[in-house]
C-alpha cells in the first residue's frame, strides 16, 4: 500500500448506482503515464457497467485538483514516438470521457493546471469550490494544450481558450472558469461542493439511464471525430516536448 501511494493510484468505489472514480500521485496530483492509462480504462470500464449509473471523477488531497502532465515523463522521453505515446494518453482519458455513455460530474476542488484543466472540461458537468484557479501552462513548456485544447474550447470557446492558452503562467480565479463555464457550480467551501455532488449524483442514480444515455449522445454530438484528432494532436506535442525550450524550461523546473 505505501508503495501505491509513493507511485500514485486510481480506485474506484461503487455505491447504489454511483461510480467514484479518484486518482493520486504525490508530486500535485500530476499524470504520468500509468496514471492515465488506468484513468482511462477505469472510466471505460464504468461506462460499460450495467450497474453503474453515473460517474464522479476526483482526485485525492485538498489544494490541486490536477497538475497536468508529469514533469518526470516529460523530461525522459527521447524520441517522438515515446512522446506521441505519452500524450496519447492524455487523448485516451478525454476520449474516454467523451465516449463513456454515463454522465461525468467533476469534484474540482483545487487548482487545474495543464490537462487537468482538460480533465475538468472533458466532464459533463464539474462541480468546483473556491480555490479552483486554472491555467494552461504549456505553451511557457515549449509545447501547447494541442490534446486537451479541443474539450477546453468546447466547454468555454475560442475566445477564452486562447486567453489561457496565450497568457499560459497566469492563474485565473474559480469564478472565472464558472462565469465562462468550465465549472457548472462553485462553492464556497468544500462542504458545500461535496454537499451538492451527493444531491446530484443521488438524484441522477434514480434517473433513466436510458434518457442520460441519450442526452449524453446529444452533448458530444459532432466530436466523432476525435479518436484521430487527439492522437494528431498528442504527435505535435510529442514533437515539440523534444526541442531546446521545453528541455530548458522542464530542467529549469525540476530544479526549483
Amino acid at each position: 500500500m505505501i508503495e501505491a501511494i509513493k507511485e500514485g493510484y486510481v480506485k474506484v468505489e461503487r455505491e447504489h448506482g454511483i461510480a467514484t472514480i479518484e486518482f493520486y500521485h504525490p508530486q500535485s496530483n500530476s499524470l504520468p503515464g500509468k496514471i492515465l492509462d488506468a484513468l482511462a480504462k477505469e472510466i471505460y470500464s464504468e461506462g460499460q457497467n450495467a450497474d453503474t449509473k453515473i460517474i464522479i471523477l476526483r482526485s485525492a488531497g485538498e489544494k490541486v485538483f490536477c497538475a497536468g502532465a508529469s514533469f518526470d515523463e516529460l523530461a525522459a522521453i527521447e524520441t517522438e514516438a515515446e512522446g506521441l505515446k505519452f500524450f496519447c494518453g492524455f487523448a485516451q482519458v478525454i476520449n474516454a470521457m467523451r465516449t463513456c455513455g454515463k454522465i461525468i460530474i467533476a469534484r474540482v476542488q483545487g487548482k487545474c493546471i495543464g490537462g487537468g484543466v482538460g480533465i475538468a472540461a472533458a466532464a459533463d458537468y464539474a462541480i468546483a469550490c473556491e480555490g479552483a484557479e486554472v491555467k494552461l501552462s504549456e505553451l511557457a513548456v515549449g509545447i501547447g494544450p494541442f490534446v486537451v485544447g479541443p474539450a477546453v474550447e468546447r466547454k468555454i470557446g475560442l475566445a477564452a481558450f486562447s486567453q489561457l492558452t496565450i497568457d499560459a503562467t497566469m492563474y485565473r480565479p474559480a469564478n472565472w472558469a464558472r462565469r465562462k463555464g468550465l465549472f457548472a457550480e462553485l462553492h464556497a467551501d468544500a462542504e458545500g461542493m461535496d454537499d451538492s455532488i451527493v444531491r446530484l449524483s443521488t438524484t441522477l442514480s434514480k434517473s433513466s439511464a436510458e434518457a442520460m444515455h441519450e442526452i449524453k449522445q446529444v452533448f458530444w454530438q459532432g466530436t466523432e471525430h476525435w479518436d484521430k484528432l487527439l492522437k494528431d494532436r498528442a504527435a505535435i506535442s510529442g514533437k515539440l516536448i523534444l526541442s531546446e525550450a521545453s528541455k530548458q524550461f522542464i530542467e529549469k523546473f525540476k530544479k526549483k
